[in-house]
């Protein structure tokens, strides 16, 4: 084996789970699903039949990512936060065929407690505070917090608040790490060099 698995976890046969990843207790991991190199599941956690996980991804406890949730490499999922996969279910109703797709882009953030309403996407290295409901898509580099979440500010790749209006264009450096960061048409950008 060459991942590690607690031994009360549950990995169902066909799953597919990526080097030096790290099982924990009590978690059930289903047939389909796939999980990349590097990556801690925490106690408690289930994942669903049609859910990728990238490299390097931290599922903390007590979270559910059920089918069509996909999480890019460097994902960070807070404790017990939620995903949902059908905008309005009835428990009289199945609506397998009605999934929406969430797919949460490399490096974001999501806080404890957080909820993701299905059919959104989460921005490359957003960070959503903890408690937050977001129900429309976040753009990179984006800050959200409240119910419903609302965009605050900008955050960097190395997790420091950014001194960027939200709107219009502007530029400054991230004093951890000195990247540049420019707000060009309501979107923050990396500048490399």
């Amino acid at each position: 084996m060459h991942y590690f698995q607690h031994q009360s976890a549950i990995i169902d046969d066909g799953a597919t789970i990526g080097e030096e990843t790290k099982v924990w207790h009590f978690v059930h991991i289903c047939c389909g699903a796939v999980i990349g190199k590097h990556c801690s599941i925490g106690q408690n956690v289930f994942v669903g039949n049609k859910v990728v996980v990238g490299n390097n991804v931290k599922i903390q406890n007590n979270v559910s990512i059920y089918d069509n949730v996909y999480l890019e490499d460097d994902v960070f999922c807070g404790p017990s936060m939620v995903f949902t996969n059908v905008y309005n279910p009835r428990s009289f109703i199945e609506r397998k065929t009605e999934y929406r797709d969430t797919i949460v882009k490399q490096g974001a953030t999501l806080g404890a407690n957080c909820t993701i309403v299905c059919g959104v996407s989460i921005g490359r290295y957003a960070l959503i505070g903890a408690g937050a409901v977001v129900n429309h898509n976040v753009p990179d580099f984006a800050l959200m917090v409240g119910v419903p979440a609302k965009q605050i500010g900008w955050i960097s790749k190395y997790g420091e608040q950014l001194t960027l209006p939200l709107t219009g264009e502007a530029s400054c450096i991230c004093p951890h790490t000195g990247e540049q960061y420019q707000l060009i048409n309501n979107q923050v950008v990396l500048i490399t060099k």
